[in-house]
C-alpha cells in the first residue's frame, strides 16, 4: 500500500476530478469526489478513490483509532 499523505489529499480535493490510487500513489485525473475502485492508469489495479472519498475515510480512520 502507497504512503498517501493529508497535505496529497488535500491538495486533490481543491482540484476538480482528481483521484489517487491506494496501491500506488498514482493522481489520476478524470476521477469523480466520490469515486471507490476505480481501475488505475499507472498499475491497473482497482484502488483508485477520489480525493473527497478519502478525505472522509481518512477521517474515519482518525475518529476510530484516536489518531490525529
Amino acid at each position: 500500500m502507497a504512503r498517501i499523505t493529508l497535505d496529497q489529499i488535500l491538495n486533490a480535493v481543491q482540484d476538480d476530478y482528481i483521484g489517487i490510487c491506494i496501491a500506488c500513489g498514482n493522481e489520476q485525473e478524470g476521477v469523480e469526489p466520490d469515486a471507490r475502485g476505480y481501475e488505475c492508469d499507472d498499475c491497473g489495479k482497482h484502488k483508485v478513490y477520489g480525493a473527497e472519498e478519502l478525505l472522509m475515510m481518512t477521517g474515519a480512520i482518525q475518529s476510530f483509532t484516536g489518531v490525529r
